[in-house]
C-alpha cells in the first residue's frame, strides 16, 4: 500500500508514491525519463518485486504539470539531465526525512535518460549506496560518471544494440565498481514475455547485495 507524498523543488511540486514494507532494509528511489511518469507500469512492476524483497520505494515524477506540458511540445526537458538529477537529489533528501524510512540506507533505479540523472545524483551524494539503469543512457552523465562511487548495475535488452553500445562507453567511464547485464531476446522497453521479470530480479539482487 503506497502514500502520496509531495517534493517540494525549485520548480514547483513534484507528486509521488511512497511504499513501505515491514521490517524494510534499504529504500529505493525511482527516476523516470523520456517522458513517463510515476504511473509507469514497467517500474511499477520492478518496484513491486523490490517491496517484496524488501525494500520501500518512492515512485515520483520528475516533472511538474506545467512542466510536462511544455515538454510535450518541446521534448526538450526530459534530456534536461542536470534539471532531472537536481530533482532526483531533492526527493532523496526530503525523503529521508519521513519517518517511515529515516535512516534506510538509500539505492537508485533509473531508466531511458532517468539512468543519467540518477547517476548524476548519486555522483554528488555518496552516501547513495547503489544504481541500477534499466535501458538507460548513462552516456548521458557525461563527467559525473568519473565521480560514481555507488556500485552500478547496467541492465540492457540484448536486442536493443545502440543503447547497448552506449551503456559500454558509460561502463568503461564509470569509476564504480559496475556490470553491464544484457537480457537476451529484450527490446528497449522490455515488452517480451519474461524480459521485466528479469530485470526486476536483476535489480532487487544488485539492492540486496550493495544497499543494506
Amino acid at each position: 500500500m503506497s502514500v502520496p507524498v509531495v517534493i517540494e523543488s525549485s520548480g514547483g511540486e513534484l507528486p509521488g508514491d511512497l511504499a513501505v514494507p515491514a521490517e524494510a532494509r534499504g529504500i529505493v528511489v525511482f527516476a523516470h525519463g523520456s517522458g513517463s511518469s510515476r504511473h509507469s507500469s514497467r517500474n511499477r512492476a520492478v518496484a513491486k518485486v523490490l517491496r517484496d524483497s524488501g525494500f520501500a520505494t518512492l515512485l515520483m515524477d520528475l516533472l511538474t504539470e506545467e512542466e510536462e506540458q511544455v515538454d510535450l511540445r518541446t521534448r526538450e526537458l526530459r534530456f534536461d539531465i542536470d534539471l532531472l538529477a537536481s530533482r532526483v537529489s531533492t526527493a532523496v533528501e526530503q525523503i529521508r526525512g519521513q519517518l517511515a524510512v529515516r535512516g534506510l540506507p538509500m539505492g537508485l533505479f533509473g531508466a531511458s535518460t532517468g539512468a543519467a540523472a540518477a547517476l548524476v545524483a548519486a555522483a554528488d551524494d555518496h552516501s547513495v549506496r547503489a544504481v541500477v539503469s534499466r535501458g538507460g543512457r548513462p552516456d548521458l552523465a557525461g563527467d559525473a560518471l568519473g565521480r560514481v562511487e555507488a556500485p552500478t548495475l547496467l541492465i540492457v535488452g540484448g536486442l536493443d544494440t545502440e543503447v547497448l553500445t552506449l551503456n559500454e562507453q558509460a561502463s568503461r567511464a564509470l569509476s564504480a565498481p559496475n556490470r553491464i547485464e544484457v537480457v537476451p531476446g529484450a527490446t528497449h522497453l522490455f515488452e517480451e514475455p519474461g524480459t521485466l521479470d528479469r530485470v526486476a530480479d536483476l535489480a532487487a539482487e544488485w539492492f540486496r547485495d550493495h544497499v543494506p
